[in-house]
């Protein structure tokens, strides 16, 4: 069979692509709430006030940590500032959130078959995105977290005069329950449960965490923006309630 030469013609230029479809959507809400998450997150990280209402803590606050001795007198010092480069530094190397903030914000590509705004390709072999393979060890600070917000979350429903529920008490753990959907289907913790093996039949209780690792990681992305919505809002809730702009429900 001859070869058959097939022309590509020349690399299209930024933006340039044949798709008819509204491509810029996804990117452009990507964009959006990511820039907005990272925005408040950083506010409310600074403002080191209203995290903690009656049994409420708000999980950008938590563990709460006293301010440790090496830190500089002229920096403004919060808990948050200890705590938040944990998770966002799992979110930051997380396989999907990756692939999204490439498009959204660097633009590399935008989409599929749209142009880029530049030629070359270096990959995640190089600097500086080889330090993307930290995300496995953020992996486990990410876990250690889960069990800390649990606990927060049992605390919630720990009032002056006993145990009760709030409203309050539902938003933090419906939030542990969309990070630890997100965090314990992680692809990274898929291979290490089960990954390292050629075959998992030999390894029975391997198999099931495998398994169950494997169903959640079907749906990364809605856990990605589930618990990342999700997380704000508590924190929000928490310091509305703390402001006494919002009254908490007391359902029990």
């Amino acid at each position: 069979m001859p070869d058959t030469l097939v022309q590509i013609g020349p690399p299209r230029g930024f933006g340039e692509t044949m798709r008819k479809d509204a491509w810029w959507v996804a990117p452009l809400v990507t964009f959006c709430v990511l820039t907005g998450f990272i925005v408040y997150a950083t506010w409310a990280a600074f403002q080191n006030a209203h995290y903690a209402f009656g049994p409420y803590l708000s999980p950008f606050y938590s563990p709460l940590l006293p301010k440790p001795a090496w830190w500089p007198s002229w920096l403004l010092f919060s808990p948050a500032l200890l705590i938040l480069p944990f998770p966002a530094g799992f979110r930051f190397t997380c396989y999907y959130y990756r692939g999204a903030y490439y498009k959204s914000h660097w633009a590399d590509p935008p989409s599929c078959a749209v142009g880029e705004p530049r030629q070359s390709y270096l990959g995640e072999r190089s600097f500086p995105l080889i330090i993307q393979n930290v995300h496995r060890y953020f992996l486990y600070a990410a876990i250690v977290f889960i069990f800390i917000l649990g606990w927060d979350a049992v605390v919630s429903y720990r009032f002056e005069d006993g145990f009760g529920v709030g409203l309050g008490s539902l938003v933090l753990t419906l939030n542990v329950i969309l990070l630890g959907g997100y965090t314990f289907g992680c692809h990274s913790l898929r291979h290490l449960v089960g990954g390292l093996f050629d075959r998992l039949s030999g390894h029975p209780a391997r198999a099931k965490l495998y398994d169950g690792v494997s169903c959640l990681n079907r749906r990364h992305m809605l856990w990605a923006w589930m618990s990342l919505l999700w997380v704000a809002f508590s924190d929000v809730y928490v310091r509305l309630c703390s402001m006494g702009i919002w009254h908490d429900l007391r359902i029990l």
